[in-house]
């Protein structure tokens, strides 16, 4: 399994509406708001790249999304 944590910046106006939805992707564990640089956290759990690709697309179609950093587990 690969574990890995993507940082979101989204359109403050559509903060709570992004967070609900990124909690009802399949093999999201943790997402949460956070202060800073960033403004979501999500954490996920899947079998390989290519379906963390997929996860992080899906991710980033969501309206309100400006930008994605994702970091996978070494």
């Amino acid at each position: 399994m690969l574990n890995a944590c993507v940082l979101l910046k989204v359109v403050p106006t559509k903060a709570n509406i992004i967070l609900d939805s990124v909690r009802k992707v399949a093999r999201v564990r943790k997402a949460y708001f956070t202060y800073g640089r960033f403004d979501i956290a999500i954490f996920v759990e899947v079998e390989d790249y290519k379906k963390l690709r997929e996860i992080t697309t899906q991710i980033n179609g969501i309206e309100g999304v400006r930008s994605t950093e994702t970091l996978p587990e070494a």
